[in-house]
């Protein structure tokens, strides 16, 4: 199985090229305020999905343009006050899926509201969630949809969608409001850091094998998609590759983590040919709160898996969570 990127010491002081537009931050600060005129209006309600030990809410709330969002809301039944509360995202293509598929965090003890992304759930896992917005030409898939400019980029709806989801874990009576953290791998977890730059109070942050992370280098270098995306749209529309990565600029994870104050859990795969190695330390060493990383150094885009999900529940321990 060879490295497909640089060593680790290399990959422990490397500094990604990336940097923030001059209204990186007056651009989020609209984006939410416009959102955050429309009522959130969350809606949990309960359903029996033959687990007795848990209760589970089919959940919706208003994100990005008022749409209806889908999620899973799980917590240990009974639980009504002081629970530590975790804001859960998916990887590229897939939906929410079941909730016996999110056990994980109601076990611990803690609770979970797991987003559906708009658009995705076709590729692994179902999903339920419309994105109506369209876009100006694009590749296959969602890398590339409304790239012309950061007003339309599909993620700039997403990343919208999971402040959002916060905001509604935040509303239930149960939730310590003080207590609250995000979690995902992959996308899930380059969305997991964009909370972290965009919700100054969220105490914890747990990317996995963070996408969505130095676009540059990982269309440059990865071996796989989702980022070859990019690359393909690029070699046919050849005039757009200046205006694409300034686009992009605005949702790379790297920028996420300069302004994210919450503790942070990363891990990589070293050879990892989906997620860089290096992309993602491009946005670990940008991180501006308390951190660590978990390295796998022969794994792929599975990261740490079972392993990681282990010290992910002894670390939000540690961290009184």
């Amino acid at each position: 199985m060879p490295f497909i990127d640089l060593p680790l010491p290399e990959l422990q002081r490397y500094r990604s090229s990336v940097t923030k537009p001059a209204d990186f931050d007056a651009f989020w600060h609209e984006t939410l305020a416009e959102t955050a005129r429309t009522p959130l209006d969350p809606k949990f309600e309960p359903v029996d999905v033959g687990l007795p030990l848990v209760e589970v809410f089919d959940t919706s709330f208003a994100g990005f343009g008022g749409h209806r969002v889908k999620a899973w809301y799980i917590k240990p039944r009974g639980a009504t006050s002081g629970l530590t509360g975790l804001a859960k995202f998916i990887g590229y293509n897939g939906g929410r899926g079941f909730p016996h598929e999110h056990l994980l965090w109601a076990a611990s003890g803690r609770a979970v509201l797991v987003m559906d992304t708009r658009g995705q759930g076709a590729g692994w896992s179902r999903g339920e969630t419309a994105d109506p917005v369209g876009s100006d030409p694009a590749h296959a898939g969602f890398m590339t949809r409304g790239i012309a400019s950061p007003q339309s980029y599909f993620y700039r709806r997403v990343f919208t969608d999971a402040v959002r989801a916060v905001e509604a874990l935040r509303s239930r009576p149960e939730i310590d409001p003080a207590r609250l953290a995000a979690v995902g791998g992959s996308q899930g977890g380059g969305i997991s850091l964009a909370v972290a730059g965009l919700v100054p109070d969220l105490r914890a942050v747990l990317p996995d094998v963070p996408f969505l992370c130095d676009f540059p280098r990982a269309v440059a270098i990865a071996g796989r998609d989702p980022y070859g995306e990019i690359a393909r749209f690029l070699a046919v529309q050849r005039d757009r590759i200046t205006q694409s990565f300034e686009t992009l600029r605005y949702f790379d994870g790297v920028n996420f983590s300069a302004n994210a104050k919450a503790s942070a859990l990363f891990s990589v795969g070293l050879v990892d040919d989906i997620c860089p190695a290096s992309t993602v330390y491009g946005a670990y060493n940008a991180y501006a709160g308390q951190k660590s990383i978990e390295i796998y150094p022969f794994n792929n885009h599975e990261g740490g898996g079972a392993f990681q999900e282990r010290r992910q529940v002894a670390w939000l321990g540690e961290q009184g969570l």
